[in-house]
């Protein structure tokens, strides 16, 4: 086993390894998906979440084992990242792997702060009639933008990874979660307006964010609409028809 913590939770080691031995055992469980598990326990007197990643295939057994870090050194190493560069996201306590004799990746443990947030985006993005939905749009646009001048290209920039804590007058905070697809390098204008196709914005959204983010980009508003338009368009069409196929070959 290897257990690596963070400086602030030095002293807790012992108490973070107890949380993981009894992780089946113990919690309340938040996800329970195919491939990862995530639960909520108490870790002195804060809240934490642990995400368990489940033992890959004999392939990515490899990759992770001697390529690649695993998914839980990555989720630690990126949250570390984002606080250093003042993107909010739960704090990151500690990761461990397990692995075989031979150093074969068996399975891994991401442990964090748990935030307790009021909503995610995907609310905001099926209602309408949300809230304050404008001003919302807005304050995401320019923690985005925050997040691309920072060389963060968060592959899994979806509706359901930003997690939003209402503040006073006004003010919203933005959190990402599940941290463990990016990468980091200059973006340009395109790939940056890409980052957003996975929000599956509306055309009143797509007006909003890139009219916030071409007064913080001194682009064009017109040329980022259309860009960010055609980019939304392109990923809902590809998922429109990957869920078409999917059907028509389950009649079959």
């Amino acid at each position: 086993m290897k257990i690596i913590v963070h400086p602030q939770y030095k002293t807790q080691e012992n108490s973070i390894l107890q949380l993981v031995t009894d992780f089946f055992t113990e919690g309340e469980l938040i996800v329970k998906g195919d491939r990862n598990i995530i639960n909520s326990n108490v870790l002195r007197d804060k809240k934490v979440n642990i995400k368990f990643f489940q033992k890959p295939g004999i392939f990515k057994s490899i990759i992770y084992s001697f390529f690649r870090s695993t998914k839980a050194k990555r989720s630690f190493d990126y949250a570390n990242y984002l606080i250093e560069h003042s993107i909010l996201t739960p704090f990151p306590i500690a990761y461990i792997e397990n692995r075989n004799r031979f150093g074969f990746l068996k399975d891994s443990y991401y442990i964090c702060q748990q935030i307790d947030y009021d909503f995610t985006i995907r609310e905001l993005i099926h209602d309408p009639l949300f809230p304050e939905r404008t001003v919302i749009l807005e304050q995401f646009a320019k923690f985005t933008f925050k997040m691309h001048e920072a060389k963060v290209n968060f592959l899994d920039h979806s509706p359901g990874n930003t997690l939003v804590v209402k503040k006073d007058s006004g003010k919203y905070e933005f959190y990402l979660i599940d941290l463990n697809r990016m990468n980091f390098k200059n973006l340009s204008i395109e790939e940056r307006m890409d980052n957003f196709k996975k929000m599956w914005l509306s055309k009143t959204m797509v007006k909003v964010i890139a009219k916030t983010y071409a007064q913080l980009s001194n682009e064009s508003e017109e040329k980022l609409q259309s860009i960010l338009l055609e980019k939304t368009n392109q990923f809902k069409r590809k998922i429109t028809k990957k869920k078409y196929l999917k059907r028509k070959i389950g009649r079959k």
